[in-house]
């Protein structure tokens, strides 16, 4: 439940090239405001094509948050984007800004919005797991997980052996549903959000994805990943974009076929954010072609919080 007596969060959901990015940078310049990312892979600076960070001219024109802040070699995890996106959101705040994050991934906004239950996690379990998924392979591993939660096996990337692994560790451990780690009642936040959801018919979607695929390869996609090869375990890797890469590097298709496989992974992610998307509780829904009813909305909002507080006040 929004509440008005705070200051403003605005978030901006939607699924991959849906046109997050042009609406944030646009609301950004109307009301003074700074953009976090909460997008699990522009953390990382090696990764800058397949992640579809904003430009660097885009970047420039105002203040971006938590991009290009670690290297692949570093180890990131939704608890510690909570604490660092929520100690952001308060410092934009303390400015007289607005902040705006920018998602991405659904369990990183989570995190901010509602808080994250402490995830367990066992070193001898992880390394029975990973042995398990060397000599039974990908398919016997996501069985694993579906035996525990098949839910949350449906939402997230079944191709990441990594998030897999992590996910069944937790899962084993906790002997709930991951869902149910999620806190039941959400954390106490200086701020509450105003969330605007992004949509397009699903058909022009997929156009618009398959052409960003074919700019992210003109662009150089291949020698990016080329790049992070030494790298490629890392959850981070192990997403769309690189992993279809590094199968043509190792020989199992063609460069034609990667790409192929990039485009048709990029939409099934783009189906699976929709449907998390759809169980987001106080989500306004719009086209990007509905940019003045979003910038209406937001002048409404911020009528209405700074009419409360003089109330309460």
């Amino acid at each position: 439940m929004t509440d008005t007596t705070k200051p403003l969060l605005i978030v901006i959901l939607g699924a991959t090239a849906v046109g997050k990015t042009a609406l944030a940078l646009a609301i950004a310049k109307k009301f003074n405001c700074e953009i976090i990312s909460a997008d699990s892979r522009q953390f990382y600076r090696e990764l800058t094509i397949g992640t579809a960070k904003p430009s660097k001219e885009e970047l420039a024109l105002v203040p971006h948050h938590l991009i290009d802040m670690l290297s692949i070699s570093e180890d990131y995890t939704a608890g510690k984007f909570e604490n660092d996106a929520v100690r952001v959101i308060d410092q934009i705040l303390e400015t007289g800004k607005i902040p705006i994050m920018v998602g991405g991934s659904g369990l990183y906004v989570k995190a901010v919005l509602e808080g994250l239950d402490s995830l367990p996690s066992n070193p001898n379990l992880r390394t029975e797991i990973e042995d398990f998924y060397e000599r039974e392979g990908l398919e016997a591993l996501q069985n694993r997980l579906k035996a525990v939660d098949p839910v949350y096996l449906s939402q997230i990337d079944q191709h990441n052996h990594v998030r897999l692994i992590r996910a069944i560790e937790i899962l084993e451990l906790s002997k709930v549903k991951m869902k149910d780690l999620l806190r039941d009642s959400a954390k106490r936040r200086n701020f509450s959000p105003l969330i605007i959801g992004l949509e397009k018919p699903r058909p022009i979607l997929y156009k618009t994805i398959d052409k960003r695929v074919d700019a992210m390869m003109k662009a150089g996609l291949e020698a990016e990943a080329k790049n992070v090869i030494a790298f490629k375990d890392n959850q981070a890797l192990q997403t769309v974009g690189y992993k279809e890469l590094f199968a043509y590097f190792d020989g199992e298709y063609n460069l034609k076929r990667a790409v192929e496989l990039i485009k048709r992974n990029t939409r099934h992610y783009a189906k699976r954010q929709m449907t998390w998307l759809r169980k987001v509780d106080d989500i306004n829904w719009f086209t990007p072609a509905d940019q003045d009813k979003i910038i209406d909305l937001i002048k409404s909002e911020l009528k209405t919080r700074r009419q409360k507080n003089k109330t309460v006040d």
